[in-house]
Order: C-alpha cells, then sequence, then structure tokens
C-alpha cells in the first residue's frame, strides 16, 4: 500500500491544492481519488458526521467558484460525465478530521502525507513573510518618491523641450541715415 501511495507526487498533491475564500482547501472528488473512494462514498460519511466538519474544516462551493474551477480546467464540465452537485472543500483541518470517519489504511497514510504537504507550504509561506515585508516597504518608499521623480523628469523635459524665441530689443529705434 505505501508503494501506491508513494505514487502520488508531492507536486503532484500540491497541484490539487486550491486557495479558496483565502484557505488552502481540496476537492472532495481529489480526496476520494486519493482515498481510493467513490466521491459520493466520501461525501456521505462526512454527512453522517456532521458535527466534524464545521464550515471552517469544509464547506460548499457557490456556483461562480464552481464556473471558476471548471474554467481553469480543475474539473470536467457539465455533459461530460462531470458532476451534478456543487462540490464539498476540506480545509486542513477537514482532511485532518476525513482519515477518522473513513477510517481506512490508506486514508490515514494518505492524510498523513497530505497533512506535510500544507505544512510544508504553511512553513514557506511564513519563511517568506519577512522577505514580503521588506518588499512591500521598498515598494512604498519607492511610491512616495516615485512622484518627486517624476517632478524632476517634467522639468527636465521642459527645459529640454525649451524653444529660444528671437529677443526683441527694448528702446528706441533710429532711422538710419543715407
Amino acid at each position: 500500500m505505501d508503494k501506491e501511495i508513494s505514487v502520488v507526487s508531492e507536486a503532484a498533491l500540491i497541484n490539487k491544492i486550491y486557495i479558496i475564500r483565502g484557505q488552502n482547501v481540496m476537492l472532495d472528488s481529489d480526496l476520494a481519488e486519493l482515498y481510493d473512494v467513490l466521491t459520493s462514498v466520501l461525501n456521505q460519511s462526512v454527512s453522517r458526521n456532521p458535527d466534524r466538519f464545521p464550515d471552517d474544516f469544509m464547506f460548499q462551493l457557490t456556483s461562480v467558484e464552481f464556473e471558476n474551477l471548471i474554467s481553469q480546467s480543475a474539473i470536467s464540465k457539465k455533459g461530460r460525465g462531470g458532476r451534478r452537485k456543487l462540490p464539498y472543500v476540506f480545509t486542513e483541518q477537514g482532511v485532518a478530521m476525513l482519515s477518522s470517519v473513513l477510517n481506512s489504511d490508506i486514508a490515514i497514510k494518505v492524510n498523513i502525507r497530505i497533512i506535510r504537504i500544507f505544512t510544508k507550504m504553511r512553513e514557506m509561506l511564513m519563511s517568506n513573510k519577512d522577505l514580503l515585508l521588506r518588499m512591500e516597504k521598498i515598494e512604498r518608499e519607492v511610491g512616495s518618491q516615485g512622484l518627486t521623480i517624476q517632478v524632476v523628469f517634467d522639468y527636465l523635459d521642459q527645459f529640454i523641450n525649451y524653444v529660444e524665441r528671437p529677443k526683441v530689443k527694448i528702446g528706441f529705434k533710429q532711422k538710419k541715415v543715407k
């Protein structure tokens, strides 16, 4: 069984994680495939244990979110053997809870891999957070100086494009005597 689970690469698992409503989530159909059960069986197990899956563990996609996933080719289109109902998605906590309701060896082993990937992704985000904060600070500083720099360039353009007009002499004009 370990060989079957290790066939799914870390990159393939990461590609099954989507950001929806600001949360990292996995589709019920992707999880069912990984657990080697039908999506309907997975969802039925969840519906039999509603107390284990509060809204921050799983939620059902809206039709707009579902259409966005279809447009990104994440799931098949209707009429082509696709879904009849809006899919459910599971957060990291929901994925952890799934192993207790599915209660199979493969579910436990898959969950361990998925939780490790979620943890790795969170660590990567945290390690890059300092870098992101520094970049935002630089952008703000450059942004505020950008207007000043633009004014300087505008003045330089005016000087470069300044056309010198012939000077008109001031005073009396004398007639030339012949």
